[in-house]
């Protein structure tokens, strides 16, 4: 199963027994189990803008920017650390209003979102969409609608 860890926690506030159960989840939905670390990273909007120019060339703020560090995985140790999420606390904030979810839950919808991202599931076509959208919805369901 996926280690993380939290850097910078953000000021409002999340269950993080409803991010365990999210990385257990996903987990199960696997066929090739994730062992190594995750970061999550909380940012301001002038750093996630920053880094959103310096590594996709795209000067605007945005909710979340998924690193994956290897291509290979073979020679990583269990506590290596293959991948950073790194959120737009401000843009948490302001979405979840706008969506009707509050921070929480649209940290969460987040949360899942980019962890599928990390593990190579894309959107780029309508195919993958969908079947990224549908394993975001079974991930969502099994915590919302047990």
């Amino acid at each position: 199963m996926f280690n993380y860890q939290i850097i910078n926690p953000p000021i409002f506030s999340f269950d993080e027994k409803i991010v365990k159960i999210i990385f257990e989840i996903i987990d199960l939905l696997q066929e090739k189990k994730q062992i190594w670390t995750l970061n999550i990273v909380f940012v301001d909007e002038k750093t996630i803008q920053e880094l959103n120019n310096n590594y996709r060339k795209k000067d605007y703020i945005t909710d979340v920017l998924s690193f994956n560090y290897y291509d290979d995985f073979d020679s990583l140790k269990d506590d290596d650390i293959a991948w950073e999420l790194v959120f737009c606390e401000e843009k948490i904030k302001s979405q979840g209003l706008e969506y009707g979810l509050w921070e929480e839950k649209e940290f969460y919808k987040l949360l899942i979102h980019s962890i599928l991202h990390i593990i190579w599931y894309d959107h780029e076509d309508d195919d993958d969409y969908d079947i990224m959208k549908e394993l975001e919805e079974k991930v969502w369901n099994k915590i919302y609608w047990k």
